[in-house]
């Protein structure tokens, strides 16, 4: 069925770099024309008078688990809270599912288990594992948006890391299809033993020391260097950078002209080490939380460029799973759930710094909707676009709360932050699906797959 078109008019619209006064006019899905503020548009109008009109978020790191482990998240939670965080399209990571989405037959059943429980958009990363690297072709045809490896023990023993050697076979597959290869960048050369971690955060944050990334980015570097120098121009991408003693090599990686990027997550922008109290579990994550003069150089990276934009890295389990009662931060999962939270959290911390609503949109709608390949229909307010819109009251402060979370479990180590900037209603393809707290309407998600 066709959808009637209509505007929405503000005297706020974020437009690409800017802030301006326009008239968004949408119909069919899609944005069919920005036009002048006091245009008169052959269709109705809702005025949004102050409030900011921003491009729906587009979130590439995040983890639903499903099929296989939905008591940990699954499609319909994570992307309802999505839908609440005023993010309209995810990009959902290849573990922690069962069976991990390194198939194309794993890939099938992951489509398979959708159902009507996509309230946004959603694409899929696939993943190299040692023993997939035959196969990658096959599951690059099948649709994912390109592939994920760990260099160190992913947390599931069914996703192994790779070596050297893997990712040195995987480069030039992956530089032919144009896609995109993330790293999860931590290396223990030094085949370190098991620490004594306890409840002491420190001693969590002492386990797994900068240099562990540091190695890991060095030695991307050099490989990707490799394969360009074999004719390869592979992109290599740090997920969730976390040390910002590795900015510095990525910049002069860049500057070389290596399609080398990076990515960043509310939790290394907003919380620092010192904070984090002992024995609690929900501060945990793989690589940590690090210090507050790190979390300044990661802020001073995404301002220079060099980090390109910020991604959750939503990471759920079950409460029992975070070890809440014990404290035990060495046993305890290692992952941050703050979907819901990103765009309050960012924009609180980044307008105490002196960053621009427009620079946030930036980084987190419309460069890593470009990241994923999905940069001509996603995450800008333009012609031809989908109308995947969030009207933001930028002014506006709510405290985070177990009451308001979207998402399956409801624990976050922001529980009692006051943040400001509300998403009071999201859009996705023109049709609400959040308003005024609550999910709206019908799931309209639909799943992207990359078109060969």
């Amino acid at each position: 069925m066709s959808q009637q078109p209509f505007a929405l008019r503000s005297r706020r619209v974020i437009i690409d770099a800017g802030e301006q006064a326009a008239t968004v006019v949408i119909a069919d899905g899609r944005i069919n024309s920005v036009i002048d503020h006091a245009a008169a548009p052959d269709c109705p109008v809702e005025d949004l008078g102050d409030k900011v009109l921003i491009p729906g978020l587009v979130d590439t790191h995040v983890h639903i688990n499903e099929p296989g482990r939905t008591e940990w998240e699954g499609f319909n939670t994570a992307t309802q809270a999505a839908a609440a965080g005023g993010i309209t399209t995810v990009v959902d990571m290849p573990l922690n599912c069962t069976p991990v989405t390194t198939t194309a037959g794993a890939l099938r059943q992951k489509l398979d288990s959708l159902g009507d429980q996509l309230w946004v958009d959603c694409g899929f990363w696939g993943g190299v594992v040692p023993d997939n690297l035959d196969d990658l072709e096959e599951l690059l045809l099948a649709g994912v948006l390109g592939v994920k490896s760990f260099t160190i023990h992913s947390g599931i023993d069914d996703f192994p890391k790779v070596d050297e050697s893997h990712i040195r076979r995987a480069l030039p597959i992956l530089a032919a299809h144009q896609v995109p290869y993330l790293i999860h960048a931590e290396l223990d050369r030094a085949n370190t033993p098991p620490a004594d971690i306890g409840s002491s955060y420190q001693s969590f944050l002492a386990s797994r020391p900068p240099s562990w990334e540091t190695d890991a980015i060095d030695l991307l570097i050099d490989l990707a260097e490799e394969a360009r120098l074999a004719g390869h121009n592979a992109r290599v991408h740090i997920v969730h950078l976390s040390c910002a003693d590795a900015i510095p090599a990525i910049a002069m990686a860049q500057g070389r002209g290596l399609a080398i990027t990076a990515e960043t997550c509310p939790h290394y922008l907003t919380l620092f080490a010192e904070a984090c109290p002992d024995g609690k579990t929900l501060y945990k994550c793989c690589p940590p939380i690090r210090e507050d003069a790190n979390r300044s150089a990661l802020w001073q990276g995404l301002a220079q460029g060099t980090i390109e934009f910020v991604v959750s890295d939503h990471s759920p389990c079950t409460p029992q799973l975070k070890h809440l009662d014990s404290g035990d931060l060495d046993k305890a999962w290692g992952g941050i759930s703050s979907l819901q939270f990103g765009l309050p959290l960012i924009w609180s911390e980044a307008r105490e710094r002196g960053f621009s609503l427009p620079a946030v949109v930036d980084w987190m709608a419309t460069r890593p909707a470009q990241f994923a390949g999905l940069g001509a229909r996603k995450g800008r307010i333009a012609p031809g676009y989908d109308a995947d819109l969030v009207v933001f009251d930028d002014s506006g402060s709510f405290t985070i709360s177990p009451e308001i979370i979207k998402y399956r479990h409801k624990i976050t180590p922001y529980e009692g932050r006051q943040v400001t900037g509300i998403v009071e209603r999201t859009l996705l393809r023109g049709h609400e699906i959040f308003a005024n707290g609550e999910i709206i309407g019908a799931s309209r998600g639909q799943p992207l797959l990359k078109k060969e």
